[in-house]
């Protein structure tokens, strides 16, 4: 008789009495049998039987081996650990409960043995406590017996639950193994490929069943290696590695009351992910929840997770409730410490990806881990150190260099960068860094001259890749030559120039707005951003140093230190050329103070013999340079930026108004006729002494500059010189030269004060009868109104017909004096005179009320400018003698003269007088000798002169009036020609 140490009779009566109690009984566990043996478990045999193994295992404390092997039409799986027990073979026989309770196994419930059902129907456990043999045979034949269950077996058409009813076996299992099942295999089942699905299985089995070390297949060793890398290997083939994490933990007794009487109170999660030899990620792409063995629960995270958590019978679906979430929410913390046990280069890989998620689960699980990885440092920070994936910002280039060099200085770079990273770390709160985000937090930060060339290396990069735009550079800080960080490369000026004294002077200056960057930060990156190369001269050009100059004055008395702004500017100076503006640098002064160095004069200088007492000093308007100072620089220097060693000179090519600091310039622009087109003038001539004057001209004659700004026509200078210079206590257009006899009478001869006529003219001396303007007209005409003056009546004519010559504008100018130089040479009242315009008045009109320039052509202008009527007007005259009318042709003495002459005896004629007799209005009767009437006839008395001033005037040939008159008394060539 077969021993039965597991009471398998008294377990198949209770089933037996059972189904004959109730028949539905009966029908509800093969209902069951069937949904496992179809449903939940028809694919999971290799599984369920590992599991079983991994169990024993762990309950021995040995390491678990798993043999599987095909004899006699049998699969046979064969493991060592702990062997079966009775609990065991109740477990087995019940759809419903495990033998598994309270421990670190795997199992959940007794029904994973069902999985058998899907190859055999004769399944068999033997071991070495003993073993047991479920049969769909022996099975139906006692359900045959039983009439209480003939309507069940005939509706079911025969077929009964397999598992139900256990029976002894003696047979033992393998050496070296503790259990073995043995599964005849039906019929229809193909070996081969049920042994090739076997084989794929066994690497997820044995990674998933860590109790298990070594599995065997007929020609083919599966092992199982590692701690925190596990190595999976089969013979022939390459290494399957997994890094692992692990953490447990225990239930709350309230968590663990909603699993049920067979649950486990501990819970376990182990993350699995996949690596390569270096132990380098290689991450998942899709797979499923493992409870420990695959359910299907899909997962799309890039590691496995094998977690103890509540599963559905089948074992396929997670049972929702309060457990599963305290085991979900520690896995997602167990994620975070994966994350960080890989090495930083590889932490990315192991970001959740973008997407829909595959399952519930997977749902849950990307939150929690998303908002783990949010909030927690794991994030490798460019230059050191963790960031939280919210706290982070990646840089939006490709450049890990570039990152590198920035995380340097900004805390929250993420040290991978690029678009890939972004779009990876974005769904955790990362922001995304800009190169000109980047750029701008670059501001007043202090690094290295390498760190900054670096830096431009990258950008220039990241330029000539278009990953980034000029644009966005163009708030990139640039270190100066004096230690200053400018932000910002236009206006940059990148030294062209190596003179180690002008880089140290700059180093010193510290120039406001002057951006001269560092010579060994001179990257080409910069002059494509805008940056300036700059020579020396470029330096002085420079608008920032310019301005630097023109508020040193104000700097230094302030109490700021100008020097070294003030040696650079001298050096520059020293090796190129000066500037106007220049002028504006302080220098101290020989009182201790700071003055502008234009107004400041050489100690040594001849200036200083010329300029008034006043004009020198602190409140002055010049002072003189500090000689020590002085001393230190070449007068050259000096000279160019301003300093005064003779008289300075202001030279504007376009003027646009009297704003030049010169004496008396807006009265000289006034004066003119229209602005002048360019202005060259000499400064701080008001500043001369009354008595230096003399030498004050000499020094201006010296200067080539100076004395082009004197000579300039209708120049300031000229003009000031003329008016307000002093030689001998009166100003240079008081006088004449001693041989400008044109001006004798009029104007004094200048003394001999040891100076050139060249110089006395340029000066204003008067060398030539000009009348320019109306200043001028109002002086000749004061003088020729002064009695005490006695003019030749040459020059009292022809001082007329200057006057005369006056533009309009300039004749409307002038103010007539209260008395006027007649034609006669006496001073008259400017009431009782006209001016001369017809010559026919001056036979009967007394000359000391006439006015007269050298021709009556200029009497009308004349008449303009003196404000006086003209003579005609003033003396109108009618002829009362009689005369008679004789044709001039018809007078052979006029014929005789014209050919003489060689002129035509002008048509018409004229009316001869024996004695030409004209009333003049207001007044008597007067003798004249010709007289032209209000109609234009010609009236002469019958003598040579009436007669010779008749043929003149109609002749149109009044200058040959006195030759007429007497070739008329001698009509011959010898008179013609005597």
């Amino acid at each position: 008789m077969t021993a039965d140490p597991f009471g398998t009779a008294t377990l198949r009566d209770a089933v037996v009495q059972a189904w004959r109690s109730s028949p539905t009984r009966f029908t509800e566990d093969a209902n069951s049998e069937d949904d496992l043996r179809i449903g939940g478990y028809a694919d999971r045999l290799f599984v369920e039987l590992a599991q079983n193994a991994a169990d024993a295992a762990t309950l021995a404390g040995v390491s678990g081996r798993l043999r599987v092997s095909v004899a006699g039409g049998e699969l046979r799986v064969a493991n060592t650990g702990a062997p079966l027990d009775a609990d065991g073979v109740a477990a087995l026989a019940s759809l419903r409960a495990s033998a598994k309770r309270g421990g670190l196994t795997v199992g959940r419930f007794g029904v994973g043995f069902a999985a058998v059902l899907a190859v055999s129907s004769e399944p068999m456990v033997v071991s070495r406590t003993g073993g047991v043999a479920f049969s769909d045979a022996l099975t139906r034949s006692v359900v045959a017996e039983l009439p209480e269950l003939a309507d069940q077996l005939r509706r079911r058409e025969g077929a009964v639950p397999v598992l139900r009813l256990p029976w002894p076996t003696e047979d033992v299992p393998p050496d070296r193994f503790a259990t073995e099942v043995r599964l005849p295999l039906r019929p229809d089942v193909d070996v081969d490929a049920l042994l090739a699905e076997i084989a794929a299985e066994i690497d997820d089995v044995l990674l998933t069943l860590p109790a298990l070390t070594r599995i065997e297949l007929p020609g083919a060793v599966w092992t199982r290696s590692g701690a925190g890398v596990v190595e999976i290997a089969r013979d022939g083939e390459p290494v399957r590695r997994w890094r692992v994490h692990e953490t447990s933990g225990h239930f709350t007794a309230a968590q663990a009351a909603t699993l049920g009487i067979e649950a486990v109170p501990q819970w376990t999660a182990l993350w699995a992910l996949p690596v390569d030899a270096s132990g380098r990620p290689d991450p998942l792409e899709r797979d499923v929840l493992h409870a420990p063995t695959a359910t299907d629960e899909r997962l799309t995270l890039p590691a496995r997770l094998i977690a103890s958590v509540p599963v559905e019978p089948s074992r396929r679906r997670v049972l929702a409730g309060p457990a599963v979430s305290v085991v979900l929410a520690a896995a997602a913390d167990s994620y975070l410490d994966l994350v960080r046990s890989v090495s930083y280069q590889d932490r990315l890989a192991l970001v959740p990806s973008s997407g829909f998620p595959a399952s519930d689960v997977d749902d849950m699980l990307r939150e929690l881990i998303t908002e783990r990885l949010r909030v927690s440092a794991w994030l490798p920070r460019s230059g050191g150190g963790e960031l939280s994936g919210g706290g982070a910002r990646v840089l939006d280039v490709d450049l890990p260099e570039l990152g590198a060099l920035l995380g340097e200085v900004l805390s929250d770079v993420a040290a991978p960068v690029g678009p890939a990273v972004l779009r990876t770390l974005a769904p955790l709160g990362a922001g995304t860094l800009t190169v000109s985000e980047a750029v701008d937090g670059l501001a007043g930060i202090t690094r290295s001259v390498r760190w900054w060339r670096g830096l431009y290396d990258m950008l220039t990069t990241a330029l000539d890749t278009h990953a980034v735009s000029a644009d966005a550079l163009s708030g990139l800080p640039v270190p100066l030559i004096d230690g200053r960080l400018v932000t910002g490369v236009r206006g940059v000026l990148l030294p062209e120039f190596a003179a180690p004294e002008l880089l140290e002077l700059l180093a010193e200056a510290d120039v406001v707005g002057l951006h001269v960057a560092d010579p060994d930060v001179a990257h080409p990156l910069l002059r494509r951003l805008g940056a300036d190369g700059v020579d020396p001269p470029g330096l002085l050009a420079a608008s920032a140093l310019r301005s630097a100059v023109e508020r040193s004055v104000q700097d230094a008395s302030a109490g700021m230190d100008v020097g070294s702004l003030v040696r650079l500017v001298l050096w520059l100076v020293s090796e190129g050329s000066g500037a106007g503006w220049l002028g504006a640098l302080a220098l101290p002064a020989d009182d201790g103070g700071w003055r502008r160095a234009g107004e400041l004069v050489s100690p040594s200088s001849p200036l200083l013999d010329v300029l008034a007492d006043d004009a020198i000093g602190d409140d002055a308007a010049l002072d003189v340079v500090d000689k020590d100072f002085a001393a230190e620089w070449p007068d050259a220097t000096l000279r160019s930026v301003g300093v005064l060693d003779t008289f300075a000179v202001v030279d504007d090519p376009e003027p646009v108004e009297p704003d030049h600091d010169l004496p008396d310039e807006r009265e000289w622009w006034d004066s003119r006729a229209e602005p002048p087109a360019s202005l060259l003038a000499v400064r701080d001539m008001d500043l001369v002494d009354d008595d230096a004057w003399p030498a004050a001209l000499r020094l201006l004659a010296e200067e080539r500059e100076t004395w082009e700004a004197v000579t300039a026509p209708g120049g300031h200078t000229g003009w000031w010189l003329a008016r307000f210079a002093l030689l001998d206590d009166q100003p240079p257009n008081h006088w004449r030269l001693p041989d400008c006899e044109a001006l004798a009478g009029l104007y004094d001869a200048v003394p001999d004060l040891g100076l050139s006529r060249e110089v006395l003219v340029a000066a204003g001396v008067r060398d030539t009868l000009d009348v320019t303007d109306a200043e001028d007209a109002e002086d000749l005409l004061d003088r020729l109104a002064d009695p005490s003056r006695e003019p030749r009546q040459g020059v009292v004519l022809r001082a007329h017909a200057a006057l005369a010559a006056l533009s309009p504008e300039a004749a409307a100018a002038v103010s007539p004096p209260d008395a006027m130089r007649a034609l006669d040479g006496s001073v008259t009242d400017a009431d009782a005179v006209g001016v001369l315009d017809v010559p026919w008045l001056l036979g009967v009109v007394d000359p000391a009320t006439l006015l007269a320039a050298d021709t009556v052509a200029a009497a009308g202008a004349l008449a303009d400018v003196l404000d006086v009527p003209l003579a005609s007007e003033r003396a109108a005259g009618t002829v009362v003698s009689e005369g008679e009318l004789v044709g001039l042709s018809d007078l052979s003495a006029v014929c005789v003269v014209a050919e003489l002459l060689g002129i035509d005896v002008p048509e018409g004629g004229v009316s001869l007088h024996a004695g030409l007799e004209v009333r003049l209005d207001g007044a008597g009767t007067a003798a004249a000798p010709w007289w032209v009437d209000d109609v234009g006839v010609i009236h002469a008395d019958d003598s040579d002169s009436g007669l010779a001033r008749a043929l003149a005037h109609a002749a149109g040939r009044w200058e040959l009036r006195h030759v007429v008159a007497a070739l008329l008394a001698d009509p011959t060539a010898t008179t013609l020609l005597a």
